[in-house]
């Protein structure tokens, strides 16, 4: 047999051009009176966008204007954020941390490992195991899936929960209660498996409707939450309407062609709120879209967003099929995280059962759960739960009042009305969006 030679190539080679022109970071509190600017500029490479966008929000950061510019092999953008006090963001160690993480090593430097954002995987928070479960939700779903992960002796360690268009979809993390480290015995994770699949077969035909799995991979929580709906097509659901917000401003989105460019042009205006950009880049993302360039601007309680745009394989949206399936999905995936009525934050001492607890007694006041942010640090879990009342009416004050006899002195309550202007802190300090796991958190912050 003729010997076969392949040409050699250096493994070096293919990152030559970052190490000649590494990414160029800068944070600066100097050109701008409100605002501290985030000024980004590298190589151009598919998924940059969200990265950048990712690590902004995992760091609570409102985004109140940016530019974008990737056209050819460049990536330019300038970002204009706050913290949710709207105050310029002068901690030296979220500086330091967003230059690290933006910049030439920011994925492989341990110290940028160690910052505690979400991501999902069996392998990816040390000893935890991540549970999907998406279904059609009903009032005390989330509470009999609390009670499953309990009566399994199953610790929960942090869970991300939302609800749309009458579905659920949550990301839990949990380990064994005796030995905290992940369940990974094979009879057990089928029994909790085929338990969680039991509470969601609320009728025959929709046996294959809800799903549990336990290994995603190593994806953002919250953009696999928004996977998680994709797939489930929630978009294609009738009426995103009043089920969550009784006064509306729906989301007004166009689809136009920019023939001079070649791009497709996508017009987003809406309530403003945190997060609003990730959600939407992350769906163009997810849909192999590639954003050439954007503008993001909010003007008081609302937001303007424009995305300049093409399909991966260079085409634009071309059809009205294809138009009207990207708006579907941009609309969904802005009122996915839209919460409105009340904010429930508690804060106690971690145990087995807690979530369980709570829930239970959240469901026999008649509240029902919308959006859930599950954490625990050290020893205590802070919990936050958006809920209205189950038969749509706002929720009474002797119910909150009832609640709180009930909850006792062992569990820290703090009840806020969830504001309509979207750049008002969702959360306050008892409980921050991102996760929180002990050893790591200290590490940073040591």
């Amino acid at each position: 047999m003729a010997k076969v030679c392949w040409p050699y190539f250096d493994p070096e080679y293919e990152n030559l051009s970052t190490r000649i022109n590494p990414p160029r970071v800068s944070v600066d509190n100097i050109s701008c009176r409100d605002c501290t600017l985030i000024k980004v500029d590298s190589l151009n490479k598919t998924g940059i966008l969200l990265e950048v966008v990712q690590i902004l929000i995992d760091l609570d950061l409102i985004i109140t204007k940016a530019y974008i510019s990737s056209d050819g092999g460049w990536f330019m953008d300038v970002f204009h954020v706050t913290d949710h006090q709207g105050n310029k963001i002068t901690d030296k160690k979220t500086i330091d941390y967003i230059e690290k993480a933006l910049g030439p090593n920011g994925h492989t430097k341990d110290e940028v490992k160690a910052w505690p954002g979400k991501r999902v995987g069996v392998h990816s928070v040390g000893d935890y195991t991540a549970i999907e479960v998406i279904g059609r939700d009903r009032p005390g779903l989330l509470s009999e899936i609390s009670a499953v992960l309990a009566n399994l002796h199953v610790n929960v360690v942090a869970a991300e929960v939302w609800t749309h268009n009458r579905r659920i979809a949550c990301v839990v993390y949990v380990n064994d209660n005796t030995t905290n480290r992940a369940v990974d015995d094979p009879t057990r994770l089928t029994l909790l498996e085929e338990q969680l699949k039991n509470i969601l077969r609320v009728c025959e035909e929709d046996k294959e409707v809800g799903r549990t799995s336990f290994s995603m991979g190593f994806t953002h929580v919250d953009r696999r939450l928004h996977q998680m709906f994709f797939a489930d097509r929630d978009y294609e659901g009738g009426g995103l309407t009043t089920e969550v917000d009784p006064t509306p401003f729906r989301p007004q989105i166009t689809v136009e062609h920019c023939k001079e460019k070649g791009y497709s042009v996508i017009t987003v205006q809406c309530k403003d709120r945190a997060k609003l950009m990730f959600d939407i880049v992350c769906t163009l993302t997810d849909m192999q879209y590639v954003v050439f360039h954007a503008t993001i601007s909010s003007d008081g309680p609302y937001a303007s967003q424009e995305y300049y745009i093409r399909h991966k394989d260079g085409c634009t949206l071309d059809t009205e099929g294809e138009k009207e399936r990207v708006t579907k999905c941009l609309e969904a995936a802005i009122r996915r995280r839209v919460s409105e009525g009340l904010s429930l934050e508690l804060c106690a001492k971690d145990r087995v059962g807690l979530l369980s607890e709570v829930t239970r007694i959240l469901r026999e006041n008649g509240l029902t759960v919308t959006r859930a942010d599950v954490t625990t640090v050290g020893e205590q879990a802070m919990n936050v739960f958006y809920v209205r009342d189950s038969s749509g009416k706002p929720v009474d004050m002797k119910t909150v009042e009832a609640l709180r006899k009930e909850i006792g002195n062992t569990i820290k309550l703090n009840v806020k009305k969830v504001p309509a202007s979207a750049k008002a802190p969702e959360t306050s300090g008892l409980a921050k969006t991102s996760f929180f796991f002990g050893n790591l958190f200290e590490r940073f912050l040591a």
